[in-house]
């Protein structure tokens, strides 16, 4: 019987166990470049057999938050290889996560040359903090042209490669949390009259042409991807068709034929619970590897796995403040709690300073 801690396949990499380390944002990527104590947070929670990275920028324009990573420069991707050298020494196998914010953002954390886009020119509720003036009030987006569509596919592409060169064993396209991929996918933020908004099939197209480039330019082996039907984040809700949109998408990224779907359920932090039926049809409708995510323990966690619901659990929070949270579960040793009030500061505490349990 598969078991939590035991070896599995991801497409052709091998596993040390099913235990996977979430995407989380932390901020500590000052001038956007992941430097020596990024690469130490990451080293230190090697004991999960996947680590999916924070969201990384593929572009200028997606750097939406201050201090998060991105890969398009040469000098994020030479950070970035110190940090696949020291999490592959460890036995893990590591992915980055493409994440372009898209209307989540502020102009004021971005580059000069850099704009804040979205599919439409629908401004998002909400603020976003900014280093030089605190909070402020997301502005209106920048609606992408159609060059700006092609041009933003492209960037993937180039990420994507620059994460191969930076020794990533595949990318995370982050479709998910209200984020540029997913407000293509979101009648609120996609309210276009061409062949990128409007049906269900227009609405999934961008995310599809995405998938599709970045397969083809690293291998369908390298490919994930996230989703969150039914999340309530950055001012993305569920939606009418939410189901009907989730499970053609699973049809069509299994089409496409990539390593994995990510799906996450935001129900423990207050979001509506993902709909059964739609985890059914997503199961059912996407044939690769199936990544659950969202309030797990190792106890439930190991039922889904036996189960054959998920072929691997991702650990979010638990993973902050215990990074050897696989010997800590093995163990039955008491998880330790983590700093909220550090979560996105710069700086060690409350990112690298916590014990490890013996």
């Amino acid at each position: 019987m598969n078991g939590l801690y035991e070896k599995t396949k991801l497409g052709d990499l091998e596993l040390k166990n099913r235990v996977v380390m979430a995407p989380m944002t932390r901020s500590r990527s000052i001038a956007n470049v992941p430097g020596e104590i990024v690469a130490t947070y990451y080293e230190q929670r090697s004991e999960a057999g996947l680590i999916i990275t924070e969201g990384t920028s593929p572009s200028p324009n997606g750097l939406g938050y201050a201090r998060i990573p991105g890969i398009f420069s040469k000098e994020q991707s030479i950070a970035w290889k110190k940090v696949t050298e020291k999490v592959h020494k460890k036995g893990s196998k590591i992915f980055v996560q493409l994440m372009h914010t898209g209307r989540i953002g502020h102009e004021l954390n971005l580059p000069k040359s850099a704009k804040v886009l979205g599919p439409s020119a629908i401004v998002a509720k909400g603020k976003m903090w900014t280093d030089s003036e605190g909070m402020l009030d997301h502005p209106i987006p920048h609606e992408m042209t159609k060059e700006e569509i092609k041009s933003t596919i492209q960037e993937f592409v180039n990420a994507s490669k620059n994460a191969i060169e930076a020794g990533f064993d595949g990318v995370e396209l982050h479709a998910a949390n209200g984020y540029l991929l997913e407000q293509f996918l979101h009648p609120s933020s996609n309210q276009r009259t061409d062949e990128y908004g409007g049906s269900i099939e227009n609405r999934i197209r961008f995310v599809l042409e995405v998938a599709k480039a970045v397969s083809e330019a690293i291998g369908k082996n390298k490919t994930g991807i996230r989703l969150s039907p039914y999340g309530a984040f950055n001012d993305l809700f569920p939606f009418p068709e939410t189901h009907e949109e989730y499970s053609l998408l699973a049809e069509k990224l299994n089409d496409l034929g990539i390593v994995y779907v990510h799906l996450v359920d935001h129900s423990s932090m207050g979001a509506p619970t993902v709909e059964p039926k739609t985890v059914s049809a997503i199961r059912q409708n996407f044939k690769g590897t199936l990544i659950l995510s969202g309030g797990y323990d190792n106890i439930r966690a190991e039922k889904d796995i036996q189960a054959g619901n998920a072929n691997l659990v991702a650990f979010g929070k638990p993973f902050l403040a215990n990074p050897d949270l696989v010997t800590r579960f093995q163990k039955n040793i008491p998880l330790a709690s983590f700093d909220e009030t550090t979560l996105y500061t710069p700086g060690e505490k409350g990112y690298t300073d916590y014990p490890f349990s013996s």
